[in-house]
């Protein structure tokens, strides 16, 4: 009997990952189709040169900023729920079920499905399979990113790791090419065009720490980490200073072909880049990095995702079914998949309404930041709630560091409520149906614990009663 018990308490995460996979999980998730495309917003909203790369600095280091707190919060509460877990131990139990509830409805399996999109649209280049070529191989990345991350936890941090390699070499090329292989004649005649007035240069930052998005995944795989809880800390840390380097790298690669003009009235950067350096065979090249981007991406958003599935279903009974893990595979297998079939579900709505997923999906990036922003605060929160806790890395500066990501985020919060408008409804309509959820689970809950205690009471006075 105590063998039994022993192996169900021990039944869950193990600290099997090590700093590069966790770099690589960082890496792969941040580094998405976002430099192949963003890069021209940025140029039209900047009025020099020297302000467009600074503003890629500072992007690097307000991430750097964020990455520091969620450093110290995952390295003193390392649990694969993440963001949901320092909410919780923060604000409660039916605070951070919102967000649960908002990350697995819309926010995370919103985001699989655009990657996969994305990977759609540029793999029908190389080969189509009809009109309906992207929407099919969006719906058959999922479902082959899913199987690759049940099959086991090595298996999918390794395909992780292989992916981001051939991320980093794609944009090691483009920088190569820009830097080296830029011809004198043709840069003179692309690097015509308007700049932007300084004025612009808040939505310019809006633009490069969209591009920036997603370190804060690295959290959700704290409890896994088997050098010990600093090793989280440090592992964010380089992710966001490599991440950082390329970016800089390649914009400059981008400003020394076309200039500034010349990038913000590109549609294809990157493509121009390549085209202008090593000439029209080298272009396709763009269309598999960006392929390969989203891929990369997109498993790195799986793999998170159902973590906080997991947990989710961990602290909530009536949906234990997410909350059991496979030892044998060392993954949340039922998280994995209920996250597949809503990702597909999006999928299968483009039949009729391709551009209303992308709607949904940046309508709730004001839900995304004000739960970011929440988080940021949990750290002020638990600091003074749980201020005997041992800290094995704590974010310099306190408090003004993390003070300046609260700002950060309720800037990006304001500003994509300015973006999406009324769309903004939306993300609270999303948060209402959970609210719903959340007060009938509660319901169910309170009945279950009636109907246990009835049961205990009469079972007690049989044994009185004999």
């Amino acid at each position: 009997m105590e063998e039994s018990s022993i192996d169900v308490d021990r039944s869950g995460p193990r600290p099997v990952l090590g700093t590069t996979d966790a770099v690589a999980l960082i890496v792969g998730i941040v580094i998405g189709a976002g430099i192949f495309s963003f890069p021209s917003l940025v140029a039209a909203n900047t009025a020099s040169q020297t302000a467009f790369i600074l503003v890629w600095l500072v992007g690097g280091l307000v991430s750097l900023i964020g990455a520091l707190c969620y450093a110290e919060l995952a390295s003193t509460f390392p649990n694969t729920g993440g963001d949901y877990h320092f909410l919780r131990r923060a604000f409660g139990e039916k605070f951070s079920f919102l967000f649960a509830w908002a990350r697995i409805s819309v926010i995370q399996t919103g985001s699989i499905a655009i990657l996969a999109f994305v990977f759609g649209d540029y793999f029908s280049q190389f080969y189509d399979i009809g009109p309906n070529s992207s929407i099919l191989y969006a719906a058959a990345i999922i479902a082959i990113l899913t199987i690759v991350n049940i099959i086991g936890l090595q298996f999918g941090t390794g395909t992780q790791k292989i992916l981001t390699a051939l991320e980093v070499l794609g944009l090691l090329v483009i920088i190569i090419a820009g830097l080296f292989f830029a011809p004198t004649e043709t840069t003179a005649v692309v690097k015509q065009g308007a700049v932007a007035q300084a004025s612009t240069l808040g939505l310019a930052m809006v633009f490069v720490l969209l591009t920036f998005g997603g370190w804060n995944e690295a959290a959700y795989v704290s409890a896994e980490m088997r050098k010990g809880k600093r090793h989280i800390a440090l592992a964010l840390i380089l992710g966001i200073i490599i991440i950082t380097t390329l970016y800089v790298l390649v914009n400059a690669a981008y400003l020394n072909v076309l200039g500034l003009g010349g990038i913000a009235g590109s549609q294809t950067v990157a493509g121009d880049v390549m085209r202008l350096t090593l000439g029209d065979g080298a272009a396709w090249m763009i269309g598999l990095m960006v392929a390969i981007a989203a891929v990369t991406s997109a498993n790195a958003t799986i793999f998170t995702g159902a973590r906080t599935n997991y947990a989710l279903g961990r602290d909530f009974p009536v949906l234990g079914v997410l909350g059991k893990w496979n030892d044998r595979a060392d993954a949340p297998i039922n998280a994995f998949i209920v996250q597949a079939l809503v990702a597909l579900a999006l999928v299968g709505l483009s039949f009729w309404t391709r551009d209303g997923i992308r709607a949904i999906v940046d309508y709730t990036a004001p839900v995304f930041w004000f739960f970011l922003f929440m988080v940021g605060a949990s750290l002020f929160v638990l600091r003074r709630k749980e201020k005997d806790v041992v800290r094995p890395f704590r974010v310099p500066f306190y408090p003004i560091t993390p003070l300046i990501f609260c700002i950060t985020c309720l800037y990006l919060l304001y500003s994509s409520l300015n973006y999406t408008g009324t769309g903004a409804l939306v993300g609270v309509g999303v948060l209402i149906i959970g609210w719903i959820a959340l007060v009938l689970i509660s319901r169910f809950r309170v009945t279950l614990e009636k109907t246990e205690t009835t049961e205990f009471g009469g079972e007690k006075d049989e044994i009185t009663t004999a």
